[in-house]
């Protein structure tokens, strides 16, 4: 499997020349070509915009006769599909800001559309959400009945406040209700495509608004169809983890219920670099009624200065009648992965059970052998 950076990669510099060449034949694509050599130092993002800019100089004319080259070759004889799709959504939606015109503005949305269904136009989007928001939203919120589902889940997922690997739009950031009628169409979307989109945009917006999250899955839990709970759980995710009570609530915990927690208790107080983390928990409800319970466990970091940083992972979700006892058990990886790295030193691990957080307990990750 390749790793993110070379989706990207000289092959698909050399199809885009070979797509767009058959149907602007006497265009030399010179910094097209040359973009074949020049990727290998730059990330993902990185590789997008070279073959964009490289596209835009050799196709140097209006943006009327760029978006029609696009679309020739959108429906020509070479593949015209997949990582390739990503600068060229950009050099459409760059094309038509350089024009500055309304009419350019709104063609070039109804081309990220007919880009969409080859990979996703959700990067290129975010140009125009930039310069121009309403206009923008005005047609995206169109697009919540559009027929085909790669659209609909562009109307959602390019407008996400924190879409990995895309440019924050800070009129999103400044009005996160904004985006909020795009989703409020589409979280009871036949696709389930759909539907994760809308989760995790709900679950982005958490992250500066919780207050704006629960007021609006309030309003889609009492207005559900059999999806809308699933929909719903997944994009309150964090704030769960985070004990938000709002959220706790809306998902059937209560905050601050009162059960009895012994550990977590370590198999060993040291691991291997690389190895992992065993340890057990047992929570007991001591009261009259059964209670319905989302425990977690919360591993703080070391970090390479000294201090830690806590990540919370889920244990289990459970109900638990008067009197029952869960016994659980869990092997947490130290196993080297390419989003985190590790500094050997004191670690912990504690439970959260409803928000609440309990038994810190310190550990030693050993240095590498």
């Amino acid at each position: 499997m390749p790793f993110a950076d070379e989706l990207i990669g000289p092959d698909t510099a050399r199809a885009l020349a070979r797509a767009v060449g058959a149907v602007v034949p006497d265009a030399r694509l010179t910094a097209l070509r040359a973009a074949t050599s020049e990727l290998g130092p730059l990330s993902l993002r990185e590789r997008a915009d070279l073959l964009r800019d490289a596209l835009l100089r050799d196709l140097p004319g209006d943006y009327g006769s760029f978006a029609g080259t696009v679309r020739a070759a959108l429906n020509g004889r070479h593949p015209f599909s997949g990582w390739l799709i990503w600068p060229v959504s950009g050099a459409v939606a760059t094309k038509a800001i350089e024009d500055g015109s309304g009419e350019a503005f709104d063609d070039a949305l109804d081309a990220l559309a007919e880009l969409t269904p080859r990979l996703t136009s959700e990067f290129a989007i975010r140009l125009l959400l930039e310069r121009d928001l309403d206009r923008a939203m005005a047609r995206i919120i169109d697009w919540t009945v559009h027929p085909d589902e790669h659209v609909r889940r562009l109307a959602t997922e390019g407008t996400r406040a924190f879409l990995p690997w895309a440019k924050r739009v800070p009129a999103i950031l400044a009005n996160p209700r904004s985006t909020v009628p795009v989703i409020s169409a589409l979280y009871r979307d036949e696709s389930e495509y759909v539907r994760r989109s809308v989760a995790n945009h709900l679950n982005d917006l958490s992250r500066e608004r919780p207050d704006l999250v629960i007021e609006t899955a309030a309003a889609w839990l009492a207005d559900p169809d059999g999806n809308t709970r699933r929909v719903v759980r997944h994009g309150l995710r964090t704030l769960i983890k985070k004990g938000h009570p709002g959220a706790l609530e809306l998902m059937g915990f209560t905050p601050g219920t009162v059960v009895e927690i012994v550990g977590p208790k370590l198999a060993g107080t040291t691991v291997p670099f690389g190895g992992t983390l065993r340890f057990t928990v047992s929570v007991t409800n001591p009261g009259q009624e059964p209670v319905r319970l989302a425990i977690d466990y919360i591993v703080h970091h070391r970090k390479a200065n000294g201090s830690q940083s806590g990540k919370t992972f889920k244990l289990t979700t459970r109900t638990l009648a008067p009197g029952d006892t869960i016994d659980l058990s869990r092997d947490h990886s130290f196993r080297e992965i390419t989003t985190r790295r590790y500094h050997p030193g004191t670690h912990a691990v504690e439970v959260q059970v409803n928000g609440v957080v309990s038994g810190r307990t310190d550990f030693t990750l050993l240095a590498p052998g």
